[in-house]
């Protein structure tokens, strides 16, 4: 059906692959770790040890927070149970789900009752209710609850009327497009024609992303607080114009995304694939912070993207925020985090930085600064799992990262398919497919081709395929047989991209490599069992690298926990030079110098590691 015939007819466009249901995909080997060490971290054990999503919150009942900190964490947490397939924390969520469902009223309206104060009744903030809704489609898809459905009908038909007098404003104004999703989730499943109205009405009354995107107005570092800048904010707003586009059919919302990523790469862009933001988009300088709270709002709206436009660089920039800035921000253990991180970290302490953020903005803690990351770190593995397989509206499927996983779904006449995927990739080039059939079957495999990659090679039971490569994806149609294997191979080259002041950082495939500095961890507060520490640097940072010196690839194998310096199953080993004109400023790195003055002697044999390896470590180095 063509563009026009489909919006003409108040239908939404079709997104270019369909989410497969949670529970769909299960993560194996390091990535089911990783879940692991959440699950016996922060994820698993938070209610226990932080108030605003204990017993007493607002959204099981209580008099506590009753915003979005306990939507935030269910966001998280419920992905992460029905994954690790444990009983325990499903339990744990499903507490938060029966509460929800039991508290809806008569009217639709649902949730914990609005605040007073000087009795005075708050006025209506819509924006907690978006992160619940979304924890409900998930829910639903893995448990096929026949009570959601009709849930979120009624809410979506008292939210059609109550938003005309009670319209969206400030996070909720901004963050509209999460909202989407669920009634464009909804509408998918019942066809009800309200659904639309209200969507349109949601996109009158959003942010208009599309024409921010389109010409990007912030191209400095941000002083001056507004909506428009916040951090989070834009990394949720990266996916606005795509969500809009399955509206209204026009191209230029779709482009609007292209240039909208372009325009903040070039701005605020930082070596981990994400934008800088220390609340505020803050500039190009590598000791600028990022949000945790953006990293893993980023992943989701790359998630979103990828599927409904169906562009692999949306895979690439995932895989690059993902398996880079996402660990970095987070102890090994999952046991503290940093609200701030910098691609140039040589300390992590209390101290006044040119942030909008408070001085404890990098500490590793349980909730320095602010609480919003506490709450919201949780959902970056388990979302990016749940996400690394799709289906293609032609029976097939789609790989969208390349992770160790087992999938399970039905293709073509309804066959049932089992993938397993067996990989250390991103530390690996190697990924191994076997397919398992419950009777032989044509349809397309869909594997992405990473944008870095320039020598791909693919193999169907040992054959060599010819690839082409469209819209980052090779398509393989055949008639699969049980049995049939895929081997490919990602060779993963050095590249050095070059920053401000002639400064480089140093990728291979999708991993960023930075010298990790040796870590002294101090307590600076004690609890039960999640402390606040300060991290300071036991080895010199100002390193130089050697122009045109060789990058030796050395491997060791990879562990339970791979994200850990001392760990690290890739080591890319260099040469460099401590430098004499490279000093701190505001308590951080400063700028790499521009001309670059080394002590005398020879060079120094330096290992880089994985980004996410080191929590103290320089990313942007200058050149000799």
């Amino acid at each position: 059906m063509a563009v026009q015939d489909q919006v003409s007819n108040n239908a939404l466009l079709n997104s270019a692959f369909q989410a497969l249901r949670l529970g769909s995909i299960k993560p194996m080997g390091w990535l089911r770790n990783q879940l692991e060490i959440q699950k016996n971290g922060l994820t698993g054990h938070l209610d226990a040890h932080w108030e605003d999503v204990g017993p007493n919150s607002g959204w099981l009942g209580g008099s506590g927070e009753g915003w979005e900190r306990g939507p935030y964490y269910v966001d998280g947490l419920l992905p992460l149970a029905y994954l690790l397939e444990d009983q325990t924390l499903i339990e744990k969520a499903n507490k938060w789900i029966e509460w929800t469902l039991a508290s809806q009223k008569e009217d639709g309206s649902f949730g914990p009752a609005l605040k007073t104060v000087n009795h005075e009744v708050a006025q209506q903030d819509w924006w907690q209710y978006f992160i619940m809704l979304k924890v409900l489609t998930q829910y639903q898809e893995v448990t096929q609850d026949e009570r959601v459905i009709p849930f979120m009908t009624r809410y979506f038909h008292y939210m059609n009327n109550a938003v005309k007098d009670l319209p969206l404003k400030e996070w909720a104004q901004a963050r509209g497009a999460d909202l989407l999703l669920s009634i464009h989730w909804l509408y998918e499943r019942t066809q009800d024609s309200v659904l639309l109205e209200l969507a349109e009405t949601i996109q009158g009354q959003m942010i208009d992303w599309g024409a921010i995107f389109r010409k990007f107005p912030y191209q400095r570092k941000q002083n001056e607080w507004d909506h428009r800048i916040h951090v989070v904010n834009v990394a949720m707003a990266v996916k606005a114009p795509a969500v809009i586009y399955r509206q209204t059919g026009r191209d230029e919302e779709r482009e609007a995304v292209y240039q909208g990523i372009t325009d903040l790469m070039r701005y605020h862009g930082q070596a981990h694939g994400m934008f800088s933001g220390d609340e505020w988009l803050s500039g190009t300088h590598p000791s600028q912070g990022v949000e945790l709270c953006a990293v893993v709002e980023y992943m989701f709206s790359m998630e979103n993207l990828v599927r409904i436009l169906g562009d692999g660089l949306f895979g690439d920039i995932l895989e690059k925020v993902g398996f880079n800035a996402l660990p970095a921000a987070i102890s090994p253990e999952w046991d503290s985090h940093q609200y701030d991180q910098q691609v140039n970290q040589v300390m992590c302490n209390a101290a006044k930085r040119p942030w909008v953020n408070s001085p404890d903005a990098n500490r590793f803690g349980l909730e320095p600064n602010f609480g919003c990351c506490t709450a919201n770190m949780h959902q970056g593995w388990p979302k990016l799992a749940a996400s690394l397989w799709m289906g293609t509206h032609d029976g097939g499927i789609a790989a969208v990262s390349y992770a160790p996983c087992q999938l399970q779904t039905s293709v073509a006449d309804d066959t049932d398919l089992s993938l397993t995927v067996q990989t250390e990739y991103p530390f690996r080039e190697q990924i191994r497919m076997d397919v398992a059939l419950s009777k032989a079957a044509a349809f397309p495999i869909l594997l992405r081709i990473p944008g870095w990659c320039k020598r791909p090679e693919v193999r169907v039971n040992k054959q060599w395929q010819q690839l082409q490569v469209v819209n980052g994806f090779a398509r393989i149609d055949r008639l699969w047989q049980d049995g049939d294997c895929i081997e490919m191979i990602l060779p993963m080259d050095v590249e050095l991209d070059e920053r401000n002041n002639h400064a480089v950082n140093v990728q291979s495939g999708p991993l960023v490599y930075v010298l990790p500095l040796g870590e002294q961890w101090i307590r600076v507060r004690e609890r039960e069992r999640f402390h606040d520490w300060e991290v300071y640097p036991t080895s010199a940072w100002q390193y130089a690298l050697v122009r045109d010196a060789a990058f030796e690839r050395t491997e060791q194998a990879v562990s339970h926990q791979p994200y850990q310096t001392a760990s690290a199953p890739v080591k890319l080993v260099t040469e460099g030079k401590i430098l004499a004109n490279w000093l701190m400023e505001q308590h951080s790195a400063g700028d790499p110098p521009l001309n670059p003055r080394p002590y005398p002697g020879e060079a120094t044999r330096l290992e880089l590691v994985p980004y996410g390896c080191a929590r103290l470590r320089i990313g942007e180095f200058p050149v000799l």
